[in-house]
């Protein structure tokens, strides 16, 4: 089953198809270039049914960031074939970045997939250059692990997440 989770500002809820949209015009674009984008509408479907497939297949998965009744991103956690390990990612669409959502729900993911499964520990592969999201990983405590394998996407770095206390959000 697919959890929904509260945070104090949102909810992290399963994806719906209609949200197919709104999550391919962000992977059309320039800001996902971090994600391996812009992509088009067929691989960015591809993409939304495996954020949701995951759940079924490792027991966790990807969700959607709702604020206030609006979808305003995604992040979960991924393990396609030619990722060494699971990987804990994040995006936040045009009109709520700058707010926090992604360290408020990264927070709550990574507290709530450490209590609910076996993993010791979750990486984050994220781009040399993408300031923004080495700032949320290291606001979520991650460190820098520069003796992990990462994929073979050249340039990427590796933040290793452990296990914190839960701060307040509460799980459906």
């Amino acid at each position: 089953m697919i959890p929904t989770l509260h945070t104090e500002r949102l909810t992290l809820r399963p994806y719906r198809r209609d949200d197919l949209e709104t999550y391919a015009a962000f992977m059309g674009s320039e800001r996902a270039v971090h994600m391996d984008g812009p992509l088009d509408r067929a691989t960015s479907w591809a993409w939304f049914t495996n954020d949701v497939a995951t759940w079924a297949l490792y027991g966790f998965g990807t969700l959607a960031i709702e604020k206030d009744g609006a979808l305003a991103g995604g992040l979960g956690l991924v393990h396609p074939p030619h990722f060494p390990e699971p990987e804990c990612g994040w995006f936040v669409f045009d009109g709520f970045t700058g707010q926090g959502l992604a360290e408020e729900a990264g927070r709550a993911m990574l507290d709530y997939t450490f209590a609910t499964t076996d993993l010791e520990t979750i990486v984050s592969y994220i781009g040399e250059h993408n300031a923004a999201s080495i700032r949320v990983a290291e606001k979520l405590g991650a460190k820098l692990d520069p003796e992990a394998a990462a994929p073979e996407d050249e340039g990427t770095l590796v933040y290793r997440h452990f296990p914190q206390s839960p701060q307040g959000g509460s799980n459906d």
